[in-house]
């Protein structure tokens, strides 16, 4: 008979573990999920802000070799990420697909000048930083004009403001209850286990003794559950990739590290922390107290 009780207890004992790890694993997965979200925001971000386009016209009088100078100039800026020389040729034939019609053969010459394309690096692409550019820019005789979107460049920057905010806000709120939730997870595992806590106390082991199987699970548990969240973070990054191919411009494997390795730091500091906290408790509970 005691040994089927034994036998039972372990039963249920391994049941309570799985379930806990299992539960840790599916809290980890959200804040994993939140965490890419918001690796991938990131760099769609900066991706839009790379790509606007400041367009430099050059002086119709200008040589190649000038104008070639000047881009080689603009790549040593430290605020430009990349350059393209566009030729009077290349801005012909880039003007007539967008017109559907040859409108060199019809005026009878090219009309367009020859000009530098400027993408600048995200942390400058911003209205105040391109004004400044584009005045330096046009203190040099060769340049002619500078042209980018204003308006878009404003719009693009509150509206990305906006919407980071809005994730912050509800990443907060999330970690704030997936902390809650492994913890009350942990609580649970734990008082399950209550009576042998108190039964350890009453035959004279010390509260680190007994503290430290837990908190061993506790890592453990945490590790595990990280693990699994893991796998199944990079399982949903392959079938994301595989339906969207275009994400893979958004990708960043370090990043994708970071948030990985916090998902296991994240998991093994709660679990960790919440038996504590929970074991103390029951260490501090009296007898008659435990069948409340």
């Amino acid at each position: 008979m005691e040994e089927f009780e034994a036998s039972a207890s372990a039963k249920k004992t391994k049941t309570i573990y799985i379930s806990t790890v299992f539960g840790i694993a599916m809290v980890l997965l959200m804040i994993g999920l939140l965490g890419l979200l918001l690796v991938h925001a990131k760099n769609l971000s900066r991706y839009v802000k790379e790509n606007i386009v400041l367009n430099i016209f050059v002086d119709d009088a200008a040589h190649e070799t000038d104008v070639l100078q000047l881009q080689k100039q603009l790549d040593g800026n430290p605020i430009v990420k990349q350059t393209q020389y566009v030729s009077k040729e290349l801005a012909a034939r880039n003007l007539q697909k967008d017109l559907g019609e040859d409108f060199v053969k019809f005026l009878g010459y090219n009309p367009l000048s020859q000009s530098l394309d400027v993408y600048l690096k995200a942390d400058f692409a911003n209205n105040k930083d391109i004004e400044k550019f584009k005045a330096d820019l046009l203190k040099n005789p060769l340049v002619k004009e500078v042209k980018y979107q204003q308006s878009l460049v404003d719009q693009m920057n509150q509206n990305l403001t906006s919407i980071s905010l809005i994730i912050l806000v509800f990443a907060g709120i999330f970690v704030v209850l997936s902390v809650a939730l492994i913890n009350n997870t942990i609580r649970l595992a734990i008082y399950s286990q209550r009576f042998l806590i108190k039964s350890m106390q009453l035959v004279g082991a010390t509260k680190g003794f007994i503290r430290k199987p837990f908190l061993l699970y506790g890592i453990w548990h945490g590790l595990l559950g990280g693990l699994i969240a893991i796998i199944i973070l990079i399982g949903s990054l392959y079938l994301a990739y595989r339906e969207v191919p275009d994400l893979v411009i958004l990708q960043d494997y370090t990043e994708f590290g970071i948030v990985f390795l916090g998902v296991i730091g994240v998991g093994v500091f709660i679990s960790a922390f919440s038996t504590f906290l929970a074991v103390n408790k029951f260490l501090r509970l009296k007898i008659y107290d435990l069948y409340r």
